[in-house]
Formats: C-alpha cells, structure tokens, sequence
C-alpha cells in the first residue's frame, strides 16, 4: 500500500465500467474503496447495449486489472463486425463476410461486450460488500479535510477521497466546477426491442448479432444485439434545442413515438420500420457535452472520471476513456511519485484533459457527420472504418 493511501476511505460515486474498474484496480494496491451506486440491486435493470473496448484503452486497462479471462470469457464474438446500409436498404460495407478474423492483441481488435456482462465481471472482482447499492447521492458536505457523503435513501457516509464516476448527471461535478453541458445540435431518439427475432425478423437476419448502420437522407440508425437477445437502436438526427419538450411527442408512448419516426423516415426502406414498430420502449436522448477548454482547480480530496469530467456525443470512446481514466487515477495515486493527494489529482488530471478536449471538440465538429449525414461524409465514414480495421 502506497503511503499516500493508507489508512484512507475512497469512496468512487457511480457503478459503471470507469467506477468499477477504479475500485479494481486501488483494491489491488491494498486501498479501502467503496462505491456507491444509485441501482437497487446488481440486476436492477438491463445495463444497455453491447460497447467495444480499444486496444489502447479499454482493453489496456482490462489487461491491468487481472480480469482478461472472464472478458474473454464474456464478450460476444463477431459482435464487431459492421454492416453499413444506405437509406434504401443498400449494402455499402459488409464485415460479416470478411476473410482474416482479428484476434486478442491485434490494436484493430474492438472486441465487444454486453454492458452488463461487463459490470457482472468487474464487480466479482471485488471484494464482497465493495459496492453499495441503493445508493444516490444527493450532495456532499466538506468537513475539515473529509467529505460527508449524504444519500437519497437517507445514509450518510465519510471519506477521505471522492471520485465522482457518476455520469453525464453527476452530482460529484458541481463542488469542482460550475461549468454546464451545451447542446451539440443533435439527439438519438433509442428504442428498446425485447424479441427482434419475432418483432423484425428481417431486421434480425440484417443485424445478424453484429453492429448495424444505415446512414443518408440527414439521419442515421444503428442497431446493436443485447446480450440477452434483443436490440437497441439509436435514430440520430439535427434538431433544435429542447425539441424533445416543443415537440408535444408523448416518449412514453411507443405508438406515438413510432408513427413520428415513420414520418420522419418516410424516404427509407420500409424494412427499417419494422425497428420502429416492434420497439417496447423509447428515450429521447440530446447529445450534450462538457466544455473543456476550462479546466477547474484540482483539489486534494475530489475528482472526476468518464462522463461525469468530459461528457461528450457518442463516439465510440465513452467507456474507453472511463477506463483509461480509471487506470491513469489509480498510477498517479499509487505510483508513489507524487509527494501529496493533491499532487496526484492535478497530474492525473492533466492528463485526462489533455486526452479529452481534443477528442470531445473534434466529436462535435463532426457531429453533422454522424446525424445529418451527406453522400460524401457516409463515403468518408466508410474510408475511416476501413482503415480502422486495416
């Protein structure tokens, strides 16, 4: 145990991936770390879709906590290979049929995993009791050089360090910055599909346990399987601020929510109505973000990983950078080259900012790209995919 550490409680606020493998990773340098998570239970709901760890991020961080084997174990193969359509139905790119199989470590290798299998594998690498379930916090209170940590359900708990790992929503962020998410210009309408293979079985022969694209005409779908069988889909497009709300669209209606998207893809196969009709469950999504061209002032006892300190649109790299994070925290804590706490948090956040901000202003740049695709952005798309898995 690294002098710094010893004798102090961690307490990492948030549950998913970037939380989870924080707790892995101090608890193997002997640290007394608990998380807190707001879910009522382990399988309190469906965790989401699958998501892809990178070479040099999510799966580096795996690497370094021991638990490669039971992700190998896990995750779901063939699961990254893509197929890309355009708004007629037509195959642009096909991976399902390619020839050389990418394997563990290859650096184009995304292999991917059910979000719940992965959470179940880094939680059973801790130590029993780590987590704390049924746990939303709703605010901190500084007493002398600790936190008071105060929880919706009526408990309190007292650490020495916090780390907020709680999301785009997190109640961490305020006591270190007051800076706010802004709108990109675009948002995701998600849809929740429990048996596509009854639902949509066209769809379900097209998606075939890979990732599915449709990209033209101003809009993009993405289909991605479940690990328990069913589909998530996310349908991206432009739309004005709080549209979601000026819309009058009832979203917890799915036969109201399914008649705007089939209006709104009027030009499209109809093969890809059958997403919109099946889906029990939709979200209005705004894709906002966390300017980052202003940094906050480290502190000595407080900081923040993956959405909760560079909340961005989806790009492929959320969970990657929890992670990542994850991993740089725990070396600047325990590397033992830091004279002080302090010290610490400001190196470690030097290099997650110097990490984020490029990405997270080079993701909104693009986000045209990705909602309100051209003829040429999807040719580009399929250029960048290519050479990514090359």
């Amino acid at each position: 145990m690294i002098e710094m550490l010893s004798e102090k409680n961690i307490a990492i606020v948030g549950g998913g991936p970037g939380g989870l493998t924080l707790a892995r990773l101090l608890q193997m340098k002997g640290a007394q770390v608990k998380v807190y998570e707001r879910d009522f239970s382990q399988a309190a709901r469906v965790q989401g879709a699958i998501v892809d760890l990178h070479f040099d991020s999510g799966l580096k961080a795996m690497e370094a906590t021991g638990l490669m084997e039971a992700f190998k174990a896990n995750y779901m193969k063939g699961a990254d290979k893509y197929r890309l359509l355009d708004p007629q139905g037509n195959m642009l790119m096909d991976e399902s049929q390619r020839d050389v199989e990418p394997v563990f470590g290859d650096e184009h290798f995304r292999p991917e995993i059910d979000r719940g299998a992965l959470r179940d594998l880094l939680i059973d690498g801790l130590l029993p009791g780590t987590v704390v379930w049924d746990s939303q916090l709703i605010g901190l209170r500084e007493i002398e050089d600790k936190w008071e940590l105060k929880f919706e359900n009526g408990m309190t708990a007292v650490a020495d360090l916090v780390i907020g790992s709680d999301g785009y929503r997190s109640k961490v962020r305020p006591y270190l910055t007051d800076l706010k998410a802004l709108y990109s210009g675009a948002a995701i309408i998600q849809g929740e599909i429990d048996h596509p293979e009854i639902g949509c079985p066209a769809m379900y022969e097209l998606v075939n346990q890979g990732n599915l694209m449709a990209m033209g005409d101003g809009s993009t779908l993405v289909v991605q399987p479940r690990g328990d069988g069913g589909f998530t889909f996310y349908a991206a497009s432009m739309y004005p601020e709080n549209w979601g709300i000026s819309s009058g669209i009832d979203f917890g209606n799915p036969i109201e929510v399914s008649g705007y998207l089939k209006k709104h893809f009027v030009n499209w196969n109809p093969v890809f109505f059958m997403l919109f009709e099946a889906s029990e469950h939709f979200t209005w999504r705004p894709l906002n973000y966390f300017p980052l061209s202003i940094r906050w002032a480290s502190k000595n006892n407080l900081t923040l990983i993956g959405d909760a300190a560079h909340l961005m649109p989806p790009n492929g790299e959320g969970v990657n950078l929890a992670m990542l994070d994850a991993l740089d925290l725990c070396e600047c804590l325990t590397s033992g080259r830091k004279a002080n706490l302090k010290e610490a948090i400001s190196a470690y956040e030097d290099i997650m900012f110097e990490r984020a901000a490029p990405l997270c202003m080079e993701t909104i740049d693009g986000i045209k790209d990705f909602a309100a695709p051209t003829n040429e952005s999807v040719k580009e798309f399929v250029r960048l995919l290519s050479n990514t898995k090359s």
